[in-house]
């Protein structure tokens, strides 16, 4: 039976390694977000570099959720969280997983069996925000906590954000290398030859 766990960033290993594949998640904290190619490919160059970064992400969650920050008097404002695909990121996510110590990684869509293996071997699970969820995302939404690479357009942004219950989203790849998208492919493989022959019959 698939459980529901409310938890609070940072995290340990040992709480991402007691998610299990189909469980819920709702995240209270900070997470940092971006859904820029330049950002991702930024990131990964300074792991590589040794360079330091504007953010430790150590424990903590990064995920491919877009948002809009408005400038207000009272301070910035994050309008909305809204999930992007994260395949788009692949060439870069193992070296992000392994190079930024992350424990959640996010978005919709999954990610390949090189990202999955990062997150094996570093402790660390994808979480699969609901497409098209803005309005629910949103709600979890409480403060702009920094926002770095300003010369960025809003969503490329490296912005860390105060959340509260953000949620729900699943467990698509667990600590442990498994992957829900995986074992949909190989149903959905097994089952073709059947569904082949009843369109021939038809």
């Amino acid at each position: 039976m698939n459980r529901i766990h409310d938890l609070t960033l940072p995290l340990t290993r040992e709480q991402v390694l007691d998610l299990r594949l189909g469980d819920m998640v709702r995240l209270s904290g900070e997470i940092t977000v971006s859904i820029g190619l330049p950002t991702h490919k930024r990131l990964a160059q300074a792991i590589d570099d040794g360079a330091p970064l504007p953010v430790d992400l150590r424990d903590g969650a990064f995920f491919h959720l877009s948002t809009y920050v408005n400038e207000t008097a009272n301070g910035p404002e994050a309008l909305y969280l809204n999930p992007s695909t994260s395949t788009r990121y692949n060439p870069w996510m193992p070296t992000l997983i392994r190079g930024l110590g992350v424990r959640l990684v996010g978005g919709k869509g999954g990610l390949d069996d090189a990202s999955a293996m990062a997150l094996r071997d570093c402790g660390c699970a994808y979480l699969s925000f609901p497409g098209g969820g803005l309005n629910l995302l949103s709600r979890g939404l409480r403060r702009v906590v920094a926002m770095n690479w300003t010369e960025y357009i809003s969503q490329f942004r490296l912005l860390t954000l105060e959340v509260e219950q953000l949620g729900p989203a699943t467990v698509a790849i667990d600590a442990y290398g498994n992957s829900l998208y995986t074992q949909l492919h190989e149903r959905a493989i097994e089952r073709m030859p059947g569904i082949v022959d009843v369109l021939r019959h038809r």
